[in-house]
Parts: C-alpha cells; structure tokens; sequence
C-alpha cells in the first residue's frame, strides 16, 4: 500500500472516530474468522525504550495528559485500558478513538521508529474492532474494513498478528476472497515470527493436509512450538497437538524433533 494510500487510510478511520467519537511456514514460502478476539492483547513489541517513555505507575490523568497531547504510548495504553477494563469502566468506543488517534498521526511513521510497534497494534485493534461491530454504536462489523487495516499493518509494518488475522480472513473468505494459498502465505510470515495462534493453525493444516499439501513432520514441530506458547483458555491449540501427536508416526515424530532443533538453533543465531 502507497505511503499516501495510508494517510488516506489512516484519515478514514480517524473520521468513523469522530463521529461515533511458501505455505509450509519456511522463509521461502479452524476458529470462524469474525469470532471474538481481544483486541488490544497483544504485547509491545520491540520496545524497553517506549516502555519507559511513558512510566507504567503514571496515573490515569498522567497519562490523558500525555495522550492529549499527541503522545502515541499513552494513548496506546489508555486504548488497552479502556478495551480490557483495566483500572476504568471497559469501554469500546473510547479505546476505538484512542486506537483512531494513533493510526490517524502515525501511519505513514517508518517501520523502524521506536513507535511502529504501537501504530501496528492499534491498527490491528481497529481491524479486530470492525471484524466485531461495537454494540450501541456507529462502529458496525465491516469484515472489508478489517481486512484493510490488517493488511496494512502486515504488510507495511511486517505485525505478526496482524499477518495472523489476515490469514484467517483469507482463508475463511470473510472480507476478502477465499484464498488458500494467500492466507497460508501470511500465516507462514506470522509463524516464523513466533506467533503461536499462527503456528498452531498452520501446524494443524498442514499435519492433516487441510487445503494444503500434508506435511505431517513439519505440522507437527508448528503444533509443538504452538503448544509450549499457548495460554491456558487457548484449549483449541493443546488439543490440536493431542490429536496430532496421537496419530503421528515415530518417523514423523522423529523428524519433527530434528525440524524443532533447527527451528531453535535458528533463533539462536
């Protein structure tokens, strides 16, 4: 997407604000897609030195001070705050305007700036957002819309949930055209990136040789670094690896270990 194509981008989502206020994973290369997500979970990546930007003692008025003036941290967290409950009543539309505010003055920042990490997020909070509708509010599901605000926050900030969510969409077909080979794509990025949901999808796919070529060994080495990753409410995830690592031969077993061993000496490296 052109640079000007996201302010573009970016200017639309800040006016909704307003007025509502290689498919295996290698380097080369099922939950229903509008099911709920939480939208403002995922962790700050890449940033002790934007953790200390803004303290995280700072209080509730420190930090709409903060926000206010056009600081992006604190209206990240005030966005979290007000999506989880956290510490205010959980309210979805402010934490859409705050989540709006970033996009809207930071889109076109550089992937490299020491904010990129929070304008991703909350364009994938945005995405998640109108992949759900907000109840009692103008903010309505547009599965399109999320699908562009993943997309962008994929494509040109390379976010691993965001690859993730777009994945999902292409390969349900929800907001975008059902494309098997596009969705195994983004979620082949997101699972070298360590995202485990992603991990776990495309370790699931391809052990079963679901819409992709079966590939039980590496399946199985995706599952197992899924599993170790996994939260304990993400119950579809062990239960993937069960059923995998139930079915899977000592052959396969034997090779996903060797796979896994690269995978961390890779990481290591």
């Amino acid at each position: 997407m052109a640079r000007s194509t996201a302010f573009a981008l970016a200017w639309s989502v800040a006016c909704v604000s307003a007025s509502a206020f290689a498919f295996d994973g290698t380097v080369a290369g099922q939950q229903d897609a509008a099911a709920a997500l939480p939208v403002a979970s995922a962790p700050l990546a890449g940033g002790e030195t934007l953790k200390k930007a803004v303290a995280p003692s700072a209080s509730l008025t420190a930090l709409q001070y903060a926000a206010e003036g056009g600081h992006p941290i604190a209206q990240w967290r005030l966005g979290r705050m007000y999506a989880n409950g956290d510490g205010v009543t959980q309210d979805d539309l402010r934490a859409f305007q705050y989540f709006s505010r970033i996009a809207n003055a930071h889109a076109e920042d550089s992937p490299s700036a020491p904010q990129a990490p929070v304008v991703a997020n909350a364009f994938v909070a945005l995405g998640r957002y109108y992949l759900q509708g907000i109840p009692n509010s103008t903010i309505k599901r547009d599965a399109e819309r999320a699908r562009e605000m993943f997309s962008y926050a994929a494509s040109y900030f390379g976010n691993a949930d965001a690859q993730y969510d777009l994945a999902r969409l292409y390969l349900k077909g929800v907001g975008a055209p059902h494309d098997v080979k596009y969705g195994a794509r983004w979620l082949g990025l997101a699972a070298q990136k360590g995202q485990h949901q992603a991990q776990a999808m495309l370790g699931k796919m391809l052990f079963v040789g679901d819409q992709l070529p079966r590939q039980a060994a590496r399946g199985l080495m995706w599952l197992t670094l899924a599993r170790d990753a996994a939260q304990p409410d993400e119950t579809w995830i062990t239960e993937s690896y069960n059923k995998a690592i139930a079915k899977a031969s000592e052959d396969d077993r034997a090779m996903a270990l060797q796979m896994l061993e690269h995978w961390v000496q890779g990481r290591r490296d």
